[in-house]
């Protein structure tokens, strides 16, 4: 696997991205992960709809909490044809506790603990935890990647007003 570094810190020491590097125009690729029901879910499930995919270290740290919890606020003004997935290396059961606590009831939470398969994909594994580094991915209905953030501390929260401004364009073009 292809290794990168310098593009991230956590806790302001630089970590190493494993796994293939995306970019925009690239086609979603289309992972296995497990959802709160520990069934597998394919990303392509999604197919026909705009995605938004919120990668985390983990949903019981501040920083995740506020994210998915901001996305799922957002998701619902986003309308029908806008899906929110939110993927971390957090066990499905851990998932599952935490969206029932937080009231996360829009977000899908899809776990990659099994073989870290979005991680490599998506290149945002952090070998050096086995975590996923923080990015918004956002793809279009015909599952191309049309606007990639990496965040780059992973204890930052990312430009939301960025990700909401790229999935309205393609709410409205496409």
């Amino acid at each position: 696997m292809p290794e990168r570094k310098g593009l991230v810190t956590f806790g302001g020491k630089p970590v190493t991205l494993v796994g293939d590097e995306l970019g925009v125009g690239d086609r979603m690729p289309d992972v296995v992960l497990v959802g709160n029901d520990m069934k597998e879910a394919k990303l392509g499930s999604f197919a026909g709809k705009v995605l938004v995919l919120s990668a985390v270290a983990s949903l019981d740290t501040s920083t995740c909490d506020i994210e998915t919890r901001r996305f799922n606020a957002e998701a619902v003004k986003l309308g029908d044809d806008v899906r929110v997935v939110t993927v971390s290396m957090d066990l499905p059961f851990a998932q599952k506790r935490w969206c029932g606590a937080a009231g996360v009831d829009r977000v899908v939470t899809l776990s990659d603990h099994r073989d870290a398969e979005f991680g490599n994909r998506f290149g945002v594994l952090m070998k050096e935890n086995r975590l996923l580094a923080r990015a918004v991915f956002v793809v279009d209905r015909q599952g191309a990647v049309r606007y990639i953030q990496l965040v780059p501390e992973v204890g930052q929260e990312p430009d939301y007003e960025a990700v909401l401004a790229a999935v309205r364009e393609l709410t409205v073009t496409d």
